[in-house]
């Protein structure tokens, strides 16, 4: 090489900066993503901030003088549903995501159900000690309830807001899309269609059988009468008798083969290997343990929509989602 074309060479040549990644992974796209506050959405941040306020002020006095009357915790059992059944459901709501296997649902209520029971209950509770102390502003001139009712009657009206009609609500409505589909609890399916009760059905009145007796006597008499050779008669007797057990049997078998054609057999044991990390759920679509992709699950039955699979420990429980299922 000349020295021109030495000179014209690039002596070192850099390596392009890889940028950062900024999109969303791969099969979720940007809009689908949820940011939040640590491990909780900003709805549920929201959401305990005012339940941190609401449980400070329960403990100021809620009627009487400020300094002399009871507060809500010693005013008998009122704070079960103004402040404890709130603090209950915020409760669940934060140990829904520091322990994704722990408590789900509360009875048939899933934990963003009770949440909206709740915090409508309480806030109704306060509305009633608000109306109260007007009824008793009338009569008395004396207006019970002090600053605390009024704090903690707005506080649980916000508290519903994000609960019931969070889903509506624009930026707390994205901890409510995207949600997997789960199994629902069999109180809280749709109810069983009622059937009308089939009408009682009047028993047949028997004829009279000596008014038609002269008249079948009669037809008798009067019908014609042919010869059978006995042979023949017998021989048709036969075919006649054997005709009818045949077609019984013919249609028995028909059936049979019938129902073998569409019932498969689906209680033969499998192995089955998922694509993913999938669930598997109990009756009520609790999570009993999970499968991935680097071990065979034992599949003891086969129910179209679901698999029926036993856990190495004996637990057995339902795989729902059964697309892309590789079996052994």
């Amino acid at each position: 090489m000349s020295d021109d074309q030495l000179d014209q060479t690039p002596e070192t040549v850099e390596a392009p900066v890889a940028e950062p990644e900024t999109q969303a992974p791969a099969g979720e796209p940007e809009e689908a993503r949820q940011y939040g506050v640590g491990p909780f959405s900003i709805r549920e941040v929201v959401l305990g901030g005012i339940w941190l306020v609401a449980f400070v002020v329960s403990f100021f006095p809620v009627v009487g003088v400020v300094g002399a009357g009871p507060s809500v915790w010693g005013n008998g059992i009122d704070w079960v549903l103004t402040i404890g059944v709130p603090t209950a459901a915020v409760f669940l709501i934060g140990l829904r995501r520091l322990s994704p296997d722990g408590i789900r649902r509360v009875g048939s209520l899933g934990i963003d159900q009770f949440a909206s029971v709740a915090f409508s209950v309480s806030t109704i509770v306060w509305l009633t000690t608000i109306w109260s102390s007007f009824i008793t502003l009338a009569s008395s001139r004396v207006f019970l309830a002090t600053w605390v009712v009024w704090v903690e009657l707005f506080l649980m009206l916000a508290g519903t807001l994000l609960t019931v009609f969070g889903p509506f609500i624009a930026p707390f409505d994205q901890d409510f899309v995207g949600r997997p589909e789960t199994p629902a609890h069999r109180n809280a399916r749709p109810v069983r269609a009622i059937s009308p009760r089939p009408a009682p059905v009047a028993a047949p009145v028997p004829a009279e059988p000596a008014a038609e007796a002269p008249a079948a006597a009669d037809e008798e008499a009067a019908a014609p009468v042919y010869a059978v050779p006995a042979t023949e008669a017998a021989a048709t007797e036969v075919d006649e008798v054997g005709a009818a057990d045949e077609a019984p049997a013919a249609e028995a078998a028909t059936e049979a083969d019938e129902t073998v054609e569409a019932q498969p057999v689906r209680h033969q044991a499998f192995w089955a290997l998922v694509p993913e990390e999938r669930e598997i759920v109990d009756e009520v679509g609790l999570t009993l343990f999970r499968i991935g992709p680097t071990a065979w699950a034992l599949v003891i039955e086969d129910r179209g929509e679901s698999f029926v699979v036993r856990h190495e420990d004996g637990r057995i429980g339902y795989l729902h989602d059964v697309s892309d299922v590789t079996r052994g």
